[in-house]
């Protein structure tokens, strides 16, 4: 981490030093209500049009910031003798200057990428392609405006051997700022569009601003093709460039492009040497963003076949979206941050995914910042509805009624975002995923608050982007013709089955398990097609589990008969199962004794065909039983090598859990199974995956006590000082185990740990909050997450963290991000 003194902060931002210049500085803060670590936090107080940072300087003060970056004085702040205040006339400004010192400490390679889209891909899919092969820093999400850029190139650190950074703007003057930030070694110019045009005379303008990034660059890499990004390049003959062109001349040149349902196959000419990759994805932006990834990796000189498979292995990169359950069974995507043609484009995508509804709708506000013709705009609008399926508009916002006759579908426009939520019956909302999205001055929030289904503000939110992470690391541990199987059982994991399955299949994994039928079932009427595995199929559930496509594990000889009996009767042949060996989890299975037998029978049954077989290893994630693991495989090796040669046919096999994954790299065979591995647990190293969830409530009532008092039930809760407590609404109706009732366990405010005092009632619990200042209601609670993960709790109650996933209650409202 970097650290400064604030002292030498006060220096490098050319601001006056007032209070303690001894206080050290780690991290940089902006948006109060992100606190991370106050102790060693520099709070910026941006004054704003709509909000002065100032204002909450006060509370960042009592939650234990002593730093602030300030361009006004308040008397208050001579309250605050332990403080230390650098104050200078523009915070931004004073933030620049900060991060361009910072910036010149380092020498290794720095890429900039700017562009009207892209940009936010081309940063990932650099890192993807990157990563392993170089130390990398990046942007955090989309952190490339004025505050954004310099909250990025404070990352860098001397861990790191290449940088890359992303640098958007929307007015004039503003790029030479960023630029002295950066300072590039090599620039990509993804493209130029109309987004933001509305401060720009003209594209040609656009260009030229653009361009003041890469003044000093070594290579510029864009496409040639691009003539207004060309022409404004071929002025300034001081810049070099590395270009690629599918119809003019450049140092890459594509000579094929064969665009498939789900990838691209791109055949391309550098140094007179012919290559091809193939990326998996079929949409244009996909294979512009691919080819200036392409023209950095050579520019690095990575060898073309790693950088073929690297290609080959680019995962989807996040957006800014929320789903959540609806009324009336509808689910909801709440995309209220910006209103463009590419980002709308990008929640259509989006909302297609879901396919646990047949009818989709949209609302959708005015379309902000675009600087285009009015009426060219909404025919675009209107044919991006049609292409992605949408069957409703509800259009907010004057713009949209003006020209509403555009949009050839259901259809129904509103002034404002009062007088849709005045006139709008909620009751016509049925069954239907509605993709909610507008620009933020339209308040969608609130439309988003009227159409959700729970009000509990006790939420588990589960992060989609982490989902993606995870199995990215997983799938990095294996060859590339291995197979994936998740399981998506008891809820997956208590996240939530077909929000966390139609993530599954649009990463395209193999295969899907869940415990009993009716739990494949619901995930077919949700709209997902992947095979799905019953791993524990009753055999009363056959006929269902046959008529919705869903393939039985096989553990004895019994239920393989009477599984033939029905598909005898149904006339099937060839239904795909699962055989099952037990090799030592002594839970279910065949065991090596029975094999012959089976076998026998395998060779006469023409109604099923054997598509895996697989064993379940007991202890894959403690190295002390690593002797009867290997043995395992080993019997497993065996018995399995028998059965193939018997049928006289392939057969998947897997043995592998997610920690053996991890540990036992020669056992992935054809496939493996994910786990709690997806879902945030390894058993290697925790920082190899992501944290998927996070269960958060609030503080609803604030007590203060006397030690002679006692707090809840059975007067369990005895206090030993004069006390503050915080009642939460969140029991063990909710999931919060008993266990951590008085004082055992301890929940998070303000990133502190609050002690739960007395018994945990049904739907709230109370805990001390004495020793952490500023805490007011309305303040969130984490139970875990961030400060707390849910290994941690699980180790405090002494279980695993299985159960403390399955255990979250339906109740608690489910919220999805995908960032």
């Amino acid at each position: 981490m970097n650290t400064y003194f604030m002292r030498e902060l006060a220096q490098m931002a050319n601001a006056k030093l007032k209070g303690r210049d001894d206080l050290q500085v780690q991290h940089l803060l902006y948006d109060s209500r992100n606190v991370f670590s106050p102790v060693d936090s520099l709070f910026i107080a941006i004054a704003g049009d709509r909000q002065d940072g100032h204002q909450f300087i006060d509370i960042l003060y009592q939650r234990g910031v002593r730093c602030f970056l300030i361009s006004k004085w308040q008397d208050s702040f001579d309250n605050m003798k332990d403080a230390s205040f650098l104050i200078c006339k523009n915070a931004i400004i004073a933030l620049h200057e900060i991060a361009t010192h910072h910036r010149k400490r380092f020498n290794y390679p720095v890429v900039a990428i700017t562009g009207s889209n892209g940009k936010t891909v081309v940063k990932e899919w650099i890192f993807q392609s990157l990563n392993g092969i170089s130390r990398i820093v990046r942007s955090p999400k989309s952190y490339n405006s004025q505050i954004g850029v310099p909250l990025s190139v404070w990352q860098m650190n001397e861990n790191y051997d290449v940088a890359v950074f992303e640098a958007g703007i929307s007015h004039v003057n503003e790029m030479h700022k960023l630029e002295s930030i950066i300072r590039p070694e090599i620039g990509i110019f993804t493209n130029i569009g109309d987004a933001h045009q509305e401060h720009f005379n003209s594209l040609e303008q656009k260009v030229q601003e653009k361009l003041l990034l890469f003044k000093n660059v070594e290579k510029l890499v864009f496409c040639n093709d691009h003539h207004l990004i060309r022409d404004a390049v071929n002025r300034q003959t001081e810049v070099k460039t590395f270009t690629w062109a599918q119809h003019t001349n450049a140092d890459v040149v594509v000579l094929s492009v064969n665009r498939l349902p789900e990838q691209t196959h791109i055949s391309y000419l550098y140094h007179n040497l012919s290559s091809d990759f193939t990326i998996p994805f079929s949409d244009l932006a996909s294979f512009e963003n691919a080819m200036h990834v392409l023209c950095l990796l050579l520019l690095l000189d990575v060898p073309r076949s790693v950088i073929s498979e690297r290609l080959r292995q680019l995962s989807s990169v996040g957006m800014r979206l929320e789903m959540k359950t609806g009324i009336n069974n509808c689910t909801i995507i709440n995309d209220s941050y910006n209103s463009d043609l590419g980002s709308l484009s990008i929640a259509l995508d989006f909302l297609a995914q879901q396919n646990q509804h047949k009818k989709r709708s949209i609302i959708l506000s005015d379309l902000l910042q675009t600087g285009r013709d009015e009426a060219a705009l909404y025919n675009d609008v209107s044919e991006l509805l049609k292409l992605g399926c949408v069957n409703t508009i509800y259009g907010i916002g004057t713009a949209l009624m003006r020209n509403k006759d555009k949009f050839n579908m259901e259809k129904f426009f509103f002034v404002s975002t009062d007088d849709f939520l005045k006139h709008i019956d909620r009751e016509r909302f049925r069954n239907e995923s509605i993709l909610i999205k507008g620009a933020r001055n339209f308040e969608f929030e609130r439309i988003s608050k009227t159409f959700e289904e729970k009000q509990h503000r006790t939420v588990l939110e589960i992060n989609l982007n982490a989902i993606v992470f995870n199995l990215n690391y997983f799938r990095t541990l294996l060859k590339p013709e291995t197979k994936v199987l998740v399981m998506v059982k008891a809820l997956s994991y208590g996240c939530g089955t077909y929000e966390i399955s139609n993530v599954l299949q649009h990463q395209r994994v193999d295969y899907l398990g869940v415990a009993f039928t009716d739990e494949g079932i619901a995930l077919r009427r949700s709209g997902i097609n992947l095979p799905i595995l019953v791993m524990n199929p009753e055999s009363g559930t056959f006929d269902n589990m046959i008529d919705n496509n869903l393939e039985p594990e096989i553990f004895d000889l019994s239920n393989l008969l009477l599984l033939d009996n029905v598909l005898q009767q149904k006339n099937k042949k060839n239904y795909p199962v699962h055989l099952k060996f037990d090799t030592g989890m002594h839970r279910l299975g065949f065991s090596n004794d029975e094999l012959l037998v089976l076998l026998d029978h395998l060779t006469t049954l023409k109604t099923i065909k054997v598509c895996s077989v697989f064993s379940h290893l007991a202890a894959a994630d403690e190295s002390q039983h690593d002797s009867f693991t290997l043995s395992q495989i080993q019997l497993f090796d065996e018995m399995s090598s028998r059965l193939i040669s018997k049928l006289g046919y392939s057969v998947i096999r897997h043995i592998c859990n997610s920690s053996g994954t991890e540990r036992f790299k020669e056992a992935h065979y054809d496939m493996v199974r994910l786990g709690i591995g997806l879902y945030g647990i390894s058993a290697l190293n925790q920082l190899n995956v992501q944290n998927i969830s996070s269960l958060k409530s609030y503080v609803a009532q604030i007590r203060n006590l006397d030690q002679s008092e006692t707090v809840g039930y059975g007067r369990k809760g005895r206090l030993s000082r004069p006390t503050r407590i915080a009642i939460v609404p969140v029991g063990y109706a909710d999931g919060l185990d008993r266990r951590l009732s008085n004082c055992k366990g301890s929940l998070f405010v303000s990133d502190i740990p609050a002690p739960i005092v007395g018994n945990i009632c049904m739907d709230m619990c109370m805990i001390d909050i004495t020793d952490i200042h500023g805490v007011v209601l309305g303040d969130m609670v984490e139970i875990f997450g961030i400060n707390q993960s849910v290994t941690n709790l699980a180790d405090t109650l002494e279980t695993i963290p299985y159960e403390i996933l399955t255990g979250i209650s339906q109740r608690v409202k489910r919220v999805y991000f995908h960032e």
